[in-house]
């Protein structure tokens, strides 16, 4: 009886990888072309009484049984680069299209002293290069699938908003 969601969790495992490394899937055009047209004021997307391992734990599993991508966004809202990532990401094409192939979940990391556990579990133990750092999660394997790239946007507000989008879609499935 064990073969059967473990098939399951293979076949998953062998898209989500296969989708990460194609790059099939088109991202979304963005409606804006600069971060100055923006809405203000910027969000504030992290929660900073939020229960993270709780958090992460029901976002893996609802990106599990969709059979999506999770993303662990780690920030702070003090951060100009989290907000604007958090501000891209829900523009109206952008917010549908991040639901459509990702599950995604925002963990305060404080001032790099909160929450650190989450990447941890991930292997990223070493102070985190800048935030927002993404985490991308196979759910199936509860594996990380950027380790080299966690940080990619960490600098959010020198790349364009469709730079960021085209970069999302190399992960997407």
């Amino acid at each position: 009886m064990r073969q059967v969601p473990m098939l399951a969790a293979l076949a998953l495992t062998a898209s989500l990888v296969a989708g990460a490394a194609s790059a099939a899937v088109t991202p979304p055009k963005v409606s804006i072309t600069d971060y100055a047209q923006l809405k203000t004021p910027l969000p504030y997307p992290y929660d900073e009484a939020a229960k993270a391992d709780a958090d992460v734990a029901k976002a893996k599993a609802r990106a599990k049984a969709a059979h999506k991508i999770l993303i662990i966004d780690l920030g702070g809202n003090w951060c100009g680069d989290c907000r604007i990532l958090a501000a891209t990401m829900d523009l109206p094409e952008m917010k549908t299209w991040v639901a459509r192939h990702f599950e995604l979940v925002t963990v305060d990391v404080g001032r790099f002293d909160k929450n650190l556990q989450i990447p941890a579990r991930y292997g990223v133990t070493s102070r985190l290069e800048g935030v927002p750092a993404l985490l991308m999660v196979d759910p199936a394997t509860d594996k990380l699938l950027n380790k080299d790239t966690v940080a990619s946007l960490a600098d959010a507000r020198h790349m364009s908003p469709q730079a960021l989008a085209d970069w999302l879609a190399t992960w997407a499935n």
